[in-house]
Order: structure tokens, then sequence, then C-alpha cells
């Protein structure tokens, strides 16, 4: 081969070679770019409609610890600031708002010390005792059974009150629903007309012990289901209020525990379904996001780090309900016992300068990310999950609000149940979900959660959650069965992970409307704002 046809055919290859890389990026950089945008993809499937999501998935937990009830809540009628009967009006009116569904009284560790008797009749005359559970300070019974359900009525929320297993009695109990529930001719009956109440409440809800394993009073799982149905069997019905008994539970990942209170009150009579009915309708579950329960951290000042390993750790709520209901399948495959996640939430350290024991936080957008991701897991095990309660609803760890005498004000986590109460008694919608990866130092989540339903009016919501604080995404939706009409959006987001509201700006972190979507056919497109969270409700 001479010199030419050597430089020619250098030539020749070099032009193959670009001309097979051209090829190459011309065939295969559209599929790429498609597969970089598609990558992120809900399928919605609005044909095929599931379960309805109680509305008491959305209660709230309101314990006698620290400014949750006295200065939270309760103020008194002789007070300064505006309330209805001792109830503050700016509390009740914002809980009406958000449609808090169940409100789940007096604890927590202290319903095991709380003898309701001590907070009846007129208040000059209760008695005081000492919360040894929160700081031993003075309690003076003036919030007690009336008072709380007066709350419960004002706010339009059901009554969830947790008994004293733990140091009190089963006739203790067992007259306290009678007290509020029974309209015979009973001396319980009498006792509560005297003190001003003529007709019964409907109270069905009932805890038979809290955290009996710990503070409730130290019992095994054996001892416990003895307990449970010795309780039960005189936890009476009065009239047409029918009792919905909640066990106690072990601690978050003891499925022995589960397992042992199951199969004690399985029935062998196969007539009854495999069941021996009346003895508990509920089973309850606690979980904290905690990493380090001897460092838990600052609710503000923290890193991406830390934000990445609260929503990491958050996101262990979908294996607890998984792995505690598959033990319950196996006594129970009819699913008529409901699991009730009663005290779920952040705990962090408290605010500098506070009472160590009052558990006072303040509540950042990391707090609202954590509350839309374990809804949207909720949603997802509505054939178990009946009732939820957030710990807890004023001035203690996740709550709803903060007050500082007379101000209140909005946390980011009562926005996120503030977009997400339109879902409450709605049907949940299947779907798929395909999403990237938030990647930090190694590990990895997803980046996307969603969830979405429709009510009765017809109205479809989908929720968006972008946990990712550096990026934003877009997500395809496709909405099967329906040629749905955008309405409207709202989103919550803000400039940075430690965002939170303070009294002096109230309102730095809150909804806003939300634009960025396009809707076509049946196809919808979103683009999320990183750290957000998104609602779009459509019409059919």
């Amino acid at each position: 081969m001479n010199l030419l046809s050597t430089k020619k055919s250098k030539k020749n290859s070099a032009m193959t070679k670009q001309y097979a890389l051209l090829l190459f990026t011309f065939m295969f950089t559209p599929f790429a770019i498609n597969a970089q945008q598609t990558v992120n993809t809900l399928v919605v499937h609005a044909d095929a409609p599931k379960d309805t999501i109680s509305k008491n998935i959305y209660g709230q937990f309101a314990e006698h610890l620290g400014r949750c009830i006295y200065g939270g809540i309760w103020v008194g009628e002789n007070s300064s600031i505006p309330n209805t009967r001792g109830m503050r009006n700016d509390v009740v009116d914002a809980l009406k708002k958000i449609k808090v569904a169940a409100i789940r009284w007096p604890g927590g560790c202290f319903a095991d010390e709380y003898h309701w008797r001590d907070g009846i009749g007129p208040r000059t005359s209760r008695p005081t005792m000492v919360n040894t559970n929160w700081g031993g300070v003075t309690e003076d019974n003036s919030f007690g059974t009336h008072e709380f359900m007066d709350l419960c009525e004002q706010v339009g929320a059901e009554p969830v009150i947790c008994g004293n297993i733990g140091s009190g009695t089963v006739k203790e109990m067992s007259e306290w629903v009678q007290y509020l529930t029974s309209d015979g001719d009973n001396p319980m009956t009498e006792l509560r007309k005297k003190n001003g109440r003529e007709k019964p409440w409907n109270v069905k809800f009932w805890f038979v012990g809290n955290e009996t394993w710990g503070c409730g009073g130290i019992m095994s799982a054996e001892h416990y289901a003895n307990e449970l149905g010795r309780y039960s069997y005189f936890l009476k019905n009065y009239a047409d209020n029918k009792l919905y008994k909640i066990a106690s539970s072990g601690l978050p990942e003891d499925y022995a525990w589960t397992e042992t209170v199951m199969k004690k009150w399985r029935h062998t009579d196969s007539t009854t379904g495999g069941w021996l009915t009346g003895f508990m309708s509920g089973y309850s579950l606690h979980f904290y996001t905690v990493n380090d329960w001897s460092k838990k951290g600052s609710a503000t000042n923290f890193t991406e780090n830390d934000w990445f390993a609260t929503l990491s750790k958050t996101l262990e709520m979908d294996e607890l309900i998984t792995r505690h209901s598959a033990i319950m399948d196996k006594y129970d495959p009819q699913k008529r016992i409901g699991v009730t996640v009663d005290e779920w939430g952040n705990w962090f350290d408290v605010e500098p300068g506070t009472n160590s024991s009052f558990l006072y936080q303040q509540n950042s957008l990391r707090d609202a990310m954590v509350a839309a991701l374990n809804l949207n897991i909720f949603h997802m095990h509505t054939d178990r999950v009946t009732m939820t309660n957030i710990a807890q609803m004023v001035n203690v760890l996740q709550s709803m609000i903060l007050t500082d005498k007379e101000k209140m004000l909005l946390t980011p986590t009562y926005h996120v149940f503030d977009l997400y109460k339109v879902h409450q008694d709605a049907v949940v919608l299947p779907f798929e979900l395909a999403s990237e990866d938030y990647e930090l130092s190694g590990k990895k989540i997803p980046a996307i959660s969603a969830t979405a339903s429709v009510d009765a009016a017809g109205l479809l919501h989908i929720n968006l959650v972008n946990v990712n604080p550096k990026k934003s995404i877009t997500v395809r939706c496709t909405i099967k069965g329906v040629t749905p009409k955008v309405l409207s959006g709202k989103v919550l987001t803000s400039d940075k992970m430690q965002d939170h509201n303070t009294f002096e700006q109230p309102e730095k972190v809150g909804t806003k409307q939300f634009t960025g979507f396009k809707a076509a056919g049946d196809e919808l497109r979103v683009d999320l704002p990183s750290k957000s969270i998104v609602v779009i409700e459509l019409k059919k």
C-alpha cells in the first residue's frame, strides 16, 4: 500500500468513526433524553378505586405534658386570651380549619397515673396531683373529662380516651366508660348529671393501656395479653355506643408481642370466624423518627446529612406497618382489627432555655416532609390503618401549633395537614410510581413520594413530595380511566431546609398557589421545586 492510499485509508477510517459517532448520537441521544425525562413517572388508576382513607388517620394527640394542655389549649374562662368556656378560640379555630378528626387524651405516660374522678366536679374542689412523668409539676386537674369532651365538641373531633391500667383498676376504667356513655339508672349516670351533663356522650375509642411494656406498667407480652382480656371484658357497651377497644403494642419492632396478643384472643370455634369478638378492635403502634435517642439533635440547626438521616428513618414506618400487619393477617385475615399509629412524628432536643421535661421544640420544613411522607404511607395501608395521632397537638414535639401567652403560630406540619385534609374519607387510588434516587454520602432513598384519592364529589387529589433539598424534579403523571381537568394546585416549600415560623416571622413557611403543571389529555406534567410538597386538584 502506497503513502497516498494509506492517507486515504486513515482519512476514511476517521470519517467512518466520526459518522458512527454521529449516528450513535442521533439514534441514542433522544432515547437518553426521553429516559431522563420519564424516569419520574406516576400512573394513577382513577378507574380502580380501592379503600376509604379514614378521616381518623388525621388524628391528634394531646397529653398533660409541658404546655400542651395548659396555655396551649386551656386558659380558663377568666383569661384575657379570647376563649370559649376556657378553650383558646385561636387554637380551636385553627384545629377546625384542618378538620381534626380525633383527639387522643390524657396520655401517653400521663394516662397511667391519671385518675379520672380527680378531674370532675367543681374545679375549686378538685384535688391536685404531681405529674411524675413530665417534670414533677403540680397538676390542678382543672382540665378534666368534661373539659376534654367540650374541646372535642368545639373542634368537631372524635374523643379518644386512653385508660389507666398501670396504676388504675378495672373498676375505675369501667366506671369511666359508664360515666361518659350510659343513660341508664346507675350511680355513674347520676354523677354525670350532677356535674352538669344530662345526656351521655358517644365515646367509642378506648385504649386499654399505653406503652404497657414501659411507663404503662413494665409488663411482659403474656401479662399484658391477660390484662387486656380482663379489662376488656368489663368495658361495656351502653345503648348504641359500641366501644372500639385498642390494645397496647410492644416496642416498634417487637413483633413477638404482636404475635402473643393476637394469638391469645384467637377463638377455636370456627363458626365465629376463628375470633373471639369484643376484646380488641384495634392494635396500637408507636414510632418516633429518632436515629439516636442519646443525641436527638436540634429541630432547626441541622445539616443535609441530618435531613437525609431523618427522612430515611421515617420511611421505616412502612416496614413496621407491613410486618405487624402480616402477623395480624395470620389470626385476622378479614382485617377486622385495625392498626392505630397513635404516637408518631419527630422528636428532637428541646429548645435552648426551656424545661427539658416539657419537650417543646420548633418545627421546620424537615418536619413538614416527615408529616407528608408518613401520611402517604398510611394511605398505602388503609386496609389496616384505621387511625393515627401525631405527637403532639400544641407546644410539644412535632406540633401543629405553638403558643406564647396570647400569641399563636401555625407550624409547617400544620400546613401539611391543611394540604392533606382533602383526603379525609376519600377513596385511595392505586398507582405506580417510578422515582429517581436522592443520594447522599453513598446512601439513597426515593426522591419522590406520592398519594392519590377521589372524594364523594368526584374531585381527584394527587400529592407529590420531592425530598431532594437541592434539585427540582419533573414528574409525568398519567391518569387512567378519566380525562381530568386541572382545577388548582398548592405548594409548601421554603428557601432553606431549616426554615421555620417564629413569633416574629409567623408566616415564613406556608402554602402558596402552585402553577408548575401542564395537562394534556390524560397526562399531567408537574415540575416539583426542591424540598417541596404539592397537591393538585383535578375534576373528572
